[in-house]
């Protein structure tokens, strides 16, 4: 069995260096870049099962190399690098079709769980793939994992959910991208009529335009260059169960017309043929924009936005519904012990404080992140405060500054000239940098150690 080619793309020279050599013992075959041009060039020669690319690159982002990666190589995985600052812009790009991200700074054993991961999904693509995660386009039917949460809005929801499921009403869930629409799409199809049938999941956002119709609605032998045989599209593939389309305002103009068209006559098409074939699929949708807003611009259908609204459910952020961040920060702690083979017990009270804390920019997807890291990092039998990343530490912080490339989180001038607001994120990255080891944090802040756990102490910081 050959092995898996991965590329490291990072401008740290020192990064690409480790992470090769060690991934090298791994057992793959891996090729470094520390720009975006380099890696287009090594992508236009090769074939790769996973790329690490780093958020921030001299010549260019992740944003624009994932749109490359997926171009060239759609079954291509593809894994961000990014300093938990840049948390929402990682997950936005998982909507677009980055299977995960990982923070700084790197740990070995966890880049390659999420290699390892990653690379299993590849091999199963009807598999399931649990928070935090992407999706491929279309993935069929597995076990519901919905928790609820404990709050009066979350008893409503369920209240809505329950009403809404045993009906073939079309149903709009809207909310933040991480707040768990597809978790919410899964229970309605487990609690409707349908739950014996199956339950595909399309993402909208990941489709290439070009191949979106085919994916919808399927293709005959020979519609296009490559369309070497019959293809059967995720309404095809749903028929009798339930269709979820996350992500539906990414749809062309061209598929919404299509797609409006199925939706009024249960009947499709496939790409190239002329025959009409009947379908009987309920469909769900999700969002995580205003599609009055799109509609407003031109961008969504105002009959397609009627139809699928029939029924709506918004989620809310994470950061408005405190009550329920430790019973997910729970569930997510047993579904970290049961993939890492771990046993941790619980989050120490510090913890628990700072998971309240946190604002969670990257909502459930985020949460579930953070814990398992944390779980792959503990050693004892609960979850200590060095386990989290630095800006959950901290809180979120909207001054200091930014991550921009995983290296020394201060300049060669230590805490001087750092402004007093500014200073309590510089500690916090030293201290992560250093494996929060405080003397050697103190060296680079360039301040004794008395200084350091003044500070501590003044900012309310306990390691």
């Amino acid at each position: 069995m050959a092995k898996p080619n991965l590329l490291v793309v990072d401008d740290d020279a020192d990064i690409c260096t480790l992470l090769t050599r060690f991934l090298a013992k791994q057992g793959y075959q891996v090729d470094s870049a520390q720009r975006g041009s380099t890696a287009k060039e090594l992508l236009g020669r090769s074939h790769y099962d996973l790329v690490l690319c780093d958020h921030r690159l001299p010549d260019t982002d992740s944003v624009e190399m994932l749109q490359y990666i997926k171009s060239v190589s759609r079954d291509t995985a593809v894994i961000i690098i990014t300093g938990y600052s840049d948390v929402r812009t990682a997950v936005d790009l998982m909507r677009k079709g980055a299977y995960d991200y990982v923070g700084k700074p790197l740990y070995p054993d966890e880049i390659l769980m999420r290699i390892q991961e990653a690379l299993s999904h590849q091999a199963t693509p009807g598999g399931a793939v649990d928070v935090p995660g992407t999706k491929p386009a279309a993935r069929t039917d597995r076990p519901a994992d919905y928790i609820q949460g404990t709050g009066s809005l979350a008893a409503v929801l369920a209240q809505h959910i329950a009403l809404v499921a045993p009906t073939d009403m079309t149903v709009l869930i809207t909310g933040e991208t991480g707040t768990g629409k597809e978790y919410v799409a899964r229970e309605i199809h487990r609690q409707s009529k349908r739950c014996g049938g199956v339950f595909v999941a399309v993402d909208c956002g990941a489709l290439p335009k070009e191949l979106a119709g085919s994916e919808l609605f399927g293709h005959v032998k020979g519609a296009f260059t490559g369309a070497l045989g019959d293809k059967r599209g995720s309404f095809e593939q749903a028929d009798g169960g339930t269709l979820f389309l996350d992500e539906i305002g990414n749809l062309t103009y061209e598929n919404q017309v299509k797609l409006l068209r199925v939706l009024q006559e249960r009947r499709i098409k496939r790409v190239g043929d002329e025959k009409d074939i009947a379908v009987d699929v309920r469909v769900l949708a999700a969002t995580n924009e205003d599609l009055h807003v799109a509609v407003a611009e031109g961008r969504f259908r105002e009959d397609l936005l009627h139809r699928i609204n029939e029924f709506s459910l918004d989620l809310l952020p994470l950061r408005e519904r405190p009550e329920d961040i430790l019973v997910f920060a729970r569930h997510f702690l047993r579904k970290a012990n049961a993939q890492l083979g771990r046993s941790v017990q619980g989050f120490d009270p510090a913890v628990e404080e700072r998971l309240l804390a946190h604002a969670w920019p990257g909502n459930l997807r985020e949460l579930g992140n953070v814990v398992k890291r944390a779980v792959l990092l503990t050693t004892g039998p609960t979850i200590p405060l060095s386990s989290l990343p630095a800006e959950v530490i901290g809180g979120e912080s909207h001054v200091g500054a930014r991550d921009h490339g995983g290296g020394s989180p201060l300049s060669a001038e230590g805490l001087k000239g750092v402004s007093h607001s500014a200073e309590k994120q510089a500690i916090l990255k030293a201290l992560e940098h250093n494996g929060f080891n405080k003397s050697r944090t103190a060296e680079m802040l360039n301040i004794d150690r008395k200084t350091l756990y003044n500070k501590l102490k003044s900012f309310g910081i306990e390691v």
